[in-house]
């Protein structure tokens, strides 16, 4: 594993600043928060994890999947929102439960490390059995269960999207141990098939920009079919040389979305696209190497007040790596 760069866009160095700045603020507990004294979600969490183990930083990553393995539920849950002290918001977001195959999919392609794997495999195991349990008969995966148990009542696009994802690093993770999850298979076959047939089976939620490209970045869209995908939205969410609204309607650039908007014009294929995108994130970049979630046009206001989060660094870090091609887990978000 090389620290990713850039060429003619950040350096190594540069990536590894920003790398470090996600370990500046780890808690000793391996919890990383948004921001200190913030929350800390599963999903945003295992991708600052990914993006430490990109840089190098494998013992800090190594203490992020430590914090989730200590507070994995019995169901294999985990609750949405952590704060240092506690539990923050209880309900078990199906997405964030999910998102612990990719985190530790990856973290063995970058360390080759089968005691890790084999560590995680029942903590993966469990998850996904749960995140299968709120699929329903037409495929999509329901968002949530209440802290008693109760289901939400509907579907996310991203969030399946997200999972689709999930649960092809968690077949391959069990592939590679030796385990037979053929359900699984069977799962993200059907999760794929509405989310790229049947968009009517999710709550609508047209003005993001994640449920744009994410069928894309996930891999449920493909091929020809992704790049005209992209291109449908672009005009909707893209200001040009300036990023990704994270919505339609508001001049509301963030760092975040702009780099996975990156990740998913790598899927599909358009290079060119990606690496500008990833150009236009730079404006957003701190001196330090921390990144602001967010910037208001024309007023250049930084927000939310001024916010520098980790998983806006980690996002920059994994689109970087998407880019530079060369590592083991470049394809991570982009082979499928």
């Amino acid at each position: 594993m090389e620290v990713p760069f850039v060429e003619g866009v950040l350096t190594a160095d540069d990536v590894k600043l920003t790398g470090e700045t996600i370990a500046e603020w780890q808690l000793p507990s391996g919890m990383i928060q948004w921001f200190p004294g913030g929350h800390a979600d599963p999903w945003n969490h295992v991708e600052a994890a990914m993006a430490l183990a990109t840089v190098g930083l494998i013992d800090e990553a190594e203490r992020g999947y430590q914090w989730l393995y200590d507070l994995q539920r019995k169901d294999g849950s985990w609750h949405n929102y952590y704060l240092a002290g506690g539990i923050e918001d209880a309900k078990l977001d199906a997405n964030c439960v999910a998102y612990i195959a990719t985190g530790v999919w990856h973290h063995y392609v970058a360390t080759g490390d089968r005691g890790f794997a084999e560590t995680f495999w029942p903590v993966v195991d469990k998850a996904m059995e749960f995140v299968l349990d709120l699929q329903t008969k037409r495929g999509e995966i329901i968002w949530a269960r209440q802290p008693d148990g109760t289901p939400w009542s509907y579907a996310l696009l991203t969030g399946s999207s997200s999972i689709s994802h999930s649960l092809a690093c968690a077949s391959k993770l069990a592939t590679a141990l030796g385990h037979e999850r053929p359900h699984w298979v069977d799962g993200r076959d059907r999760l794929v098939n509405v989310i790229a047939n049947e968009p009517g089976a999710f709550e609508p939620k047209d003005r993001w920009a994640m449920d744009w490209y994410y069928p894309v970045l996930a891999g449920a869209i493909t091929g020809d079919d992704a790049r005209k995908h992209l291109a449908n939205g672009w005009d909707a969410f893209a200001m040009s040389a300036k990023g990704i609204r994270c919505v339609s309607d508001r001049p509301w650039v963030t760092a975040a979305e702009t780099c996975e908007c990156v990740i998913a014009h790598m899927a599909a294929g358009e290079v060119t696209t990606a690496r500008t995108l990833f150009t236009w994130a730079q404006a957003l970049r701190d001196r330090d190497g921390r990144y602001f979630t967010g910037l208001v046009f024309p007023e250049l206001v930084h927000f939310p007040d001024n916010e520098r989060s980790t998983y806006t660094a980690a996002a920059v870090v994994l689109a970087a790596d998407a880019l530079m091609g060369t590592n083991p887990t470049s394809g991570l978000f982009t082979d499928y």
